[in-house]
């Protein structure tokens, strides 16, 4: 097999000198995800320094290092590795003839980059490279770029940011010739003036496009037009896809299922009928925009529907899984990821939709959502009516931030405020039903991520 790279290949790419030959087959920044056959990148940051890591690294397999400081080890040295991982992202964007496409969004990014990824594994197989988990910031693009095949037919590509700027740096890395815009909405609120200002930033997609590139942008966003004049100078070609008349790409037809979505939409002159495996209003959109880039990208329409029917598990987006409760089980619907108002909106929605049986109840865990700036107390407020009116029975919040919202719950339903995702896992644990479905959905930094795993295991430890 040819490597991905060799370790000449690697000191060309970052000006680096090889202390000795060797080939790698991966790149990684994290020991704990070396399994045998990478470059292990010893990044310096401001808490701790990769150097540390590099003989662990090499113990677990790595079979060479990039690194800033001479080791006993197979490595390239260089004056600083973070900007050598960089050189080297540009160099496997260089050295590719695959068609790439970017993702950006306020909410959707990451279910979008992985459903285009396998709706064009189902097109061309062995031959889609895409972001793993959610590296979309200035190390994990570099790392997802330096990860990619030479030979790879596609390359798909998570890109995020909460400040004005950093959208336009990745961008100019991942040079796309699709560049998504899912939707724009309010998160990171801390670091922006207005929502506008968030829509100008999420616009910065587009000053990477590749010549003739397409640019996807979301046609019932209230921020359409303002996008619209980004791509106009940037893209050769837009395209708009949503629900309302005048989309490219339009849902003619759709219906919201307790577990999944039967979507009829128009792509261009075809008319498709699929299901999406994932329920919600807001998977009806990150449909739509997977069907518009596979179309951009010479895809298989057809393909990518039943690629959208198969997409049913999304740790920390979606997944669902049972519980085993005392009389039976009880169902979990794990949002534990991360959360802003639109994303909350919409999983309450989601779980509104559901029919408990018997005497099943729906039920959420939900987490004080972060980068909200000023405004984060009205935003948290603000969850009260859709709660109320997703007929949740009853709802532990976690965290400080959600003492607004606790104030305003405890007069329209069952509700107890934690401190912690521990304290709230325990409380759980001791209250959820066979039947019930549980909405488990928040921030990121509040650890949801552990109330989930807890609930997986059974146990509270």
């Amino acid at each position: 097999m040819t490597p991905l790279w060799t370790s000449a290949a690697i000191a060309a790419a970052t000006g680096g000198a090889a202390s000795r030959p060797f080939d790698v087959d991966d790149v990684c920044f994290d020991s704990r995800e070396v399994y045998g056959g990478e470059l292990f990148v010893a990044l310096k940051g401001a808490a701790d320094d990769g150097h540390r890591f590099v003989a662990t690294a090499l113990a677990r397999g790595a079979t060479g290092a990039l690194v800033s400081e001479s080791v006993d080890a197979p490595h390239v040295q260089v004056g600083d590795t973070t900007a050598a991982l960089e050189a080297l992202g540009v160099a496997a964007r260089v050295r590719t003839d695959a068609t790439v496409i970017g993702v950006t969004g306020s909410v959707g990014k990451t279910g979008v980059k992985e459903a285009l990824r396998l709706a064009l594994e189902r097109f061309a197989p062995d031959q889609v490279h895409a972001s793993v988990k959610s590296y979309n910031n200035h190390t994990g693009v570099p790392l997802s770029l330096a990860r990619m095949p030479a030979d790879s037919r596609f390359g798909v590509f998570e890109m995020g940011m909460n400040h004005a700027g950093e959208l336009s740096a990745l961008t100019r890395l991942v040079r796309p010739h699709i560049a998504v815009v899912t939707w724009v909405a309010s998160a990171h609120r801390e670091f922006f003036a207005s929502e506008e200002a968030i829509a100008d930033a999420k616009g910065e997609i587009f000053a990477g496009l590749m010549p003739g590139g397409t640019a996807v942008i979301p046609f019932d966003n209230v921020h359409r037009e303002r996008l619209l004049r980004h791509a106009a100078a940037h893209a050769a070609r837009t395209v708009t896809f949503g629900i309302g008349a005048g989309a490219d790409v339009r849902a003619l037809d759709y219906k919201l299922l307790p577990d999944c979505t039967s979507v009829r939409a128009r792509v261009g002159d075809d008319e498709l009928i699929f299901k999406i495996g994932m329920a919600g209003r807001h998977w009806v959109n990150n449909a739509l925009a997977v069907l518009a880039a596979v179309h951009a990208a010479g895809g298989d329409l057809a393909l990518a529907g039943l690629a959208l029917a198969g997409l049913t598990d999304l740790p920390g987006r979606g997944a669902r899984f049972r519980v085993a409760r005392p009389e039976g089980t009880a169902v979990v619907i794990d949002e534990s990821y991360n959360a802003n108002p639109a994303s909350m909106a919409a999983a309450i929605d989601v779980l509104g939709a559901i029919a408990p049986i018997g005497r099943g109840r729906r039920l959420a865990v939900l987490g004080a959502m972060g980068e909200l700036g000023e405004g984060a107390a009205e935003y948290h407020r603000a969850l009260a009516p859709l709660i109320a009116a997703a007929g949740v029975a009853r709802v532990v919040l976690v965290g400080e931030s959600m003492a607004p919202l606790a104030a305003v719950m405890r007069l329209t339903t069952s509700t107890v405020h934690v401190a912690d995702a521990r304290a709230a896992l325990a409380l759980t644990l001791r209250e959820l039903n066979a039947d019930d479905v549980l909405l488990v959905k928040g921030s990121n930094s509040v650890g949801l991520a552990t109330v989930v795993a807890g609930l997986r295991a059974g146990d509270s430890t």
